[in-house]
């Protein structure tokens, strides 16, 4: 028998994962730009209906041909007409090769409190009603190894249709920026984010230039390992109240590689 804690792992690994066959743009700039179309293609938009309009409200990542990840506050109306759309890069336009799936059922995590956002936790994961057709437009996420902890100063990408600055509009086009990781000893300091980060949880940014903001929820903090795959390390949970970029409060993402085995049983039992 396979090892439960492998199954996802190999899942994305047989299907291949984290090499996106448009490249995406690995610029220094910090404060944000298009991406290039396409170059993030395991990012999703996941949307709900309201006035028989789809609307966006959060990202994910496409982990298997069938599950996509985000974060359980993304999930506020259970009751709500969800859908995933893969393939996008303009949220206005219809493109080639972009489709909206429906769930067939979304999974919160057992231990998440939205009355208590610092407890972590801040993960879901949504099974698709069908399997995606894999192409250059949409691709698979690779999921680092449990326990993974990144140094600091790393160098991550945050994707998103997020809005654009604090109470601005959402990006119509995918929008990605560079955010060096900060380790948990420099995100824990008093004048940081202190005691609320815990270690199952990674900071990228706090420069007070770029940070995720509404509606990048749930998506991914993209980061190239050794041998120029990316991995999704992260999925940005939360921001300062204070507003999206301001210096000391880095975005904070739920840290993947703490979730592994979750991840797995969710998936092996659904």
């Amino acid at each position: 028998m396979i090892p439960i804690v492998l199954a996802s792992l190999l899942i994305a690994s047989a299907l291949g994962c984290g090499t996106p066959p448009i490249q995406p743009l690995t610029s220094r700039v910090v404060n944000g730009e298009d991406a290039k179309p396409h170059s993030w293609p395991w990012q999703i938009s996941l949307q709900y209906e309201k006035d028989g309009e789809w609307r966006h409200t959060c990202g994910g990542t496409l982990i298997a041909a069938n599950w996509v990840m985000t974060a359980a506050h993304c999930i506020k109306y259970p009751d709500f007409s969800y859908s995933v759309f893969v393939g996008k890069h303009n949220l206005l336009e219809d493109e080639v090769g972009s489709k909206a799936i429906f769930p067939e059922k979304i999974v919160v995590h057992e231990k998440w409190n939205s009355l208590l956002v610092a407890l972590g936790n801040d993960i879901a994961l949504i099974k698709l009603s069908e399997p995606v057709t894999l192409s250059d437009h949409v691709q698979l996420a690779c999921i680092p190894p449990a326990e993974t902890v990144l140094s600091n100063l790393y160098p991550c990408y945050i994707t998103g249709w997020g809005r654009l600055y604090t109470g601005g509009p959402i990006a119509d086009n995918l929008q990605q920026a560079l955010m060096p990781v900060a380790d948990h000893a420099t995100c824990s300091q008093p004048d940081w984010w202190g005691f609320i980060v815990r270690t199952n949880m990674v900071c990228a940014g706090g420069d007070g230039i770029v940070a995720g903001c509404n509606g990048d929820s749930g998506g991914p903090l993209n980061c190239q390992n050794a041998q120029g795959v990316w991995e999704v390390h992260g999925i940005a949970s939360f921001v300062s109240g204070l507003g999206c970029n301001f210096e000391k409060k880095p975005t904070v993402f739920t840290r993947v590689s703490a979730f592994n085995g979750w991840i797995d049983q969710v998936m092996m039992n659904n």
